[in-house]
């Protein structure tokens, strides 16, 4: 008959003192020359059985609970609620198996906690100095303005201006706020479709041409692609990508220098799309944070040039959406390459 184990014990238990008071009987029967009934010996034998059995579960079964129940009170994060929903062993072995696999999931939920709780604050001070930044620069040009100076219509026309651009920095920072929260919480999912990814870049260099003009940068092709080569993704969310490569690749090149793209196979279900400047390049050392948020090689360079500082986060976001991959290959003193990958259509 197979038992649960819960109740191993404390039947091993019952079941040695049921023979040990069984042997008992019939051994001192035998040397007091004592006729016993063997029906009376079994009988009393099971009855030993039975109250062993009772008084040892319920005390083995207690005894763990409240050693339990101990390190539970000891432990903030442990609710005594689990511990009553499960059944308690009484196989020791078991039972330190499942407290230490409950300790180490403990653990690793506190380190997520941690890690959470480091990037909540990072990232809130991330926030309020993209946002301080153009902020006190409008206040500042507004205060001037309120102080006197609205009445010289050349000052007043120049701050209003630089006051305009300050309220559009503000504006681009929290529509990349909004979108890189979106794509974290998977609410904006990619609109697959096909499309000619040599066309799209056509029209983002189309878009940024007066840009790359203001630099006298060049914005042109690794060699003249006469067929169209055809993608699978989201049309939209992919020409923000190349969008954001581009004039990141403007802002950061040489002057009077060039912005390259080319598609190549990356194996027999990918393309990858290379987006090349003639810049300063990127020390070896922020490669590996390039993609987070905020995240500035160049401070103050980076200020000046303006943006939200979360342009390369939404990048790596959308193109992990896309399940595909994206890259950065720089050295200092010649230029740098973003690139990504994307579905083929055969």
């Amino acid at each position: 008959m197979k038992f649960k184990k819960t109740y191993k014990f404390a039947f091993t238990v019952s079941l040695a003192l049921a023979i040990f008071s069984f042997l008992t009987i019939m051994i001192l029967s035998y040397l007091f020359y004592t006729q016993i009934n063997l029906f009376f010996s079994i009988s009393f034998s099971l009855l030993i059985f039975l109250f062993s059995f009772l008084l040892v579960q319920y005390r083995v079964e207690r005894f763990i609970y409240r050693r339990v129940k101990k390190i539970y009170d000891e432990v903030s994060l442990l609710d005594i609620d689990d511990l009553k929903k499960r059944s308690i062993t009484s196989d020791m072995e078991t039972l330190s198996k499942e407290v230490k696999k409950f300790a180490e999931d403990k653990r690793l939920e506190i380190e997520m906690l941690q890690i959470r709780e480091e990037y909540r604050r990072e990232f809130l001070g991330n926030v309020s100095h993209e946002l301080k930044t153009p902020l006190f620069t409008v206040q500042g040009y507004l205060l001037t303005l309120i102080d006197g100076a609205i009445n010289d219509k050349t000052i007043r026309d120049k701050y209003l201006n630089r006051a305009n651009k300050g309220v559009d920095r503000l504006i681009n920072i929290v529509k990349d706020l909004d979108m890189i929260s979106k794509l974290e919480s998977g609410n904006l999912n990619p609109k697959f479709e096909t499309f000619n990814i040599v066309g799209l870049v056509q029209n983002v260099f189309d878009l940024l041409e007066i840009k790359a003009k203001k630099r006298a940068i060049i914005l042109t092709f690794d060699k003249k692609y006469d067929a169209p080569i055809l993608v699978k993704g989201d049309i939209e969310r992919i020409e923000q990508i190349l969008i954001n490569l581009i004039e990141n690749s403007i802002k950061y090149g040489k002057q009077s220098g060039n912005t390259v793209v080319n598609v190549k196979n990356y194996s027999q279900t990918q393309f990858i799309i290379k987006v090349t400047d003639d810049g300063e390049g990127i020390e070896e050392q922020h490669l590996s944070r390039l993609f987070e948020r905020f995240y500035r090689v160049d401070q103050s360079r980076s200020r000046e040039q303006g943006g939200s500082g979360l342009g390369l986060s939404i990048v790596k976001h959308i193109i992990e959406a896309h399940n595909q991959q994206v890259f950065v290959e720089s050295q200092q003193g010649k230029g740098a390459t973003f690139s990504f990958t994307l579905e083929k259509i055969n």
